[in-house]
């Protein structure tokens, strides 16, 4: 960095941040020099600063010539002290809320690790509660989501790889990693695609989510979601790389398979026999809230024969006088949930209660009295709609492949049902997430991750880590 003047120095650094308010230049004189400290107040720890830097700095009354060396080794009582002498190195890290000391002839700078952003603590996350097990969340801050993961992992193996990546946001994201268990050759290449995306800005996880896929146009989900640092670790030690980024409460974990999704936190700290129930619960709900709407309209259009004469009667009776056809009507039901869901997500919380009643009784009632749907189909809507949130993770695709069905079933009746689900199937059998099977370890089978696929086995019998998983070394524990 060329040497400036000391006033030079900070009208440059002025003008370079358009005169920011919130900018502050604190001038000093540190023994025969000139300083300045230059921080932002709205990012920055006021208290340390005052303390451990400023403080000393008057205090030095010495009348040998401080240099850089001298003010970092000997009078600054700040942690965090470092020697900076490339000029947007050192602005980009005021920007992250990390003050600057100038001094008056010299060509490097020192910078202090002491930035403070508003946030908030860890709490239970709202969408990963459980009864038994930790109750920690990742929260939005960068540094408390390594420290909640570093707290599960002791060990010198726990790597993490640090970017900054957004034109103009520099947000930094890491890449964790258990240095003994994960594949090096997933870790090379998420590395290089992190450092090829280009980009103004990047506000959350998602954002590079989309770069990071390896199908870029699917709907279905290629990441493992995670609020929790229990479950971040969990798959960690599966041989998976976690990827945080600041900003966000929501971590990715990569390899994925759909498995993961019919699994819970809560599988793993009670009995395994429940777990298992579980498992097949959520898996029976999920197939039932993505075809059962498609295959009552396809029943009652094309082939009412199969229905038991009690349960025909009962439809021709409530189907009376409907102006829509039981393909529409169960897509018209459908839109109306999903205008429903929107409504109550964007919605003030306290207006929630009253949305839902409004919603499901008086609009539902309503329509059912009015004559302008039935019974049977607020019933398969209502029902399917709440199976959907088994596996909140794939909530929004499961709700685009029941309207999908829907139409199939309206359109082709049962056997363009089983054609589609065919098709889904082995659609989702040619997928792979970084060199795991995204159906594994059904298609193809591997024997010993039946233990912890639909079957929660007790903990003593995973003795080895899922192969599905790409992993440098599959032992779990003693044989």
């Amino acid at each position: 960095m060329q040497e400036k003047s000391l006033d030079e120095t900070v009208a440059e650094l002025q003008k370079l941040f358009s005169n920011s308010p919130d900018l502050v230049v604190r001038k000093l004189k540190v023994g025969t020099k000139k300083a300045a400290v230059a921080f932002f107040a709205s990012a920055t720890d006021i208290g340390q600063l005052s303390l451990g830097v400023i403080s000393p700095l008057i205090d030095y009354k010495l009348e040998a010539e401080p240099t850089i060396e001298l003010l970092a080794n000997e009078i600054v009582k700040s942690a965090n002290a470092s020697k900076i002498g490339n000029k947007d190195e050192y602005i980009q890290n005021l920007l992250s809320g990390q003050p600057v000391l100038f001094l008056d002839g010299s060509s490097q700078v020192l910078q202090f690790r002491i930035d403070q952003f508003a946030g908030r603590m860890p709490a239970e996350p709202p969408t990963s509660t459980v009864i038994n097990g930790p109750r920690e969340g990742f929260v939005e801050t960068l540094e408390i989501n390594i420290s909640l993961i570093r707290k599960r992992l002791r060990t010198p193996d726990l790597a993490i790889k640090s970017f900054k990546v957004g034109k103009y946001t520099a947000t930094r994201v890491c890449l964790c990693y258990i240095n003994s268990i994960a594949d090096k050759k997933i870790v090379k290449k998420l590395e290089q695609k992190i450092q090829e995306i280009d980009i103004d800005g990047v506000l959350d996880s998602f954002y590079i989510e989309s770069f990071l896929e390896n199908h870029t146009h699917t709907m279905f989900k290629q990441f493992g979601y995670a609020e929790k640092p229990d479950i971040v670790v969990g798959k960690m030690l599966e041989g998976r790389i976690a990827i945080l980024v600041d900003g966000s409460p929501i971590a990715l974990t990569v390899p994925f398979v759909l498995m993961e999704d019919f699994q819970n936190s809560n599988d793993y700290y009670q009995k395994s026999a429940r777990g298992t129930f579980l498992r097949w619960l959520r898996l029976f709900s999920t197939i039932v809230a993505v075809l059962l709407p498609g295959t009552y309209i396809a029943v009652v259009l094309y082939h009412y024969k199969i229905l038991p004469v009690k349960f025909l009667i009962t439809i021709v009776n409530t189907t009376q006088g409907i102006p829509f056809s039981p393909f529409l009507e169960m897509l018209f039901i459908i839109m109306l949930f999903e205008i429903l869901y929107e409504a109550s997500l964007r919605m003030p919380r306290y207006l929630g209660m009253a949305l839902a009643i409004v919603g499901a009784l008086i609009l539902g009632d309503t329509a059912v009295r009015a004559g302008l749907v039935t019974p049977p189909a607020i019933m398969i809507a209502a029902l399917t709609g709440v199976m959907l949130y088994t596996m909140p993770d794939q909530q929004h695709l499961l709700s685009l492949l029941r309207i999908m069905f829907a139409v199939i079933g309206g359109l082709l009746g049962l056997y363009g049902i089983v054609i589609g689900a065919i098709f889904l199937i082995a659609y989702m059998a040619n997928m792979d997430s970084y060199g795991a099977p995204y159906l594994g370890p059904f298609s193809p089978r591997i024997k010993s991750d039946l233990k912890d696929a639909l079957t929660n086995s007790p903990l003593t019998d995973k003795k080895t880590r899922p192969r599905v998983i790409p992993n440098s070394n599959h032992r779990r524990q003693k044989q």
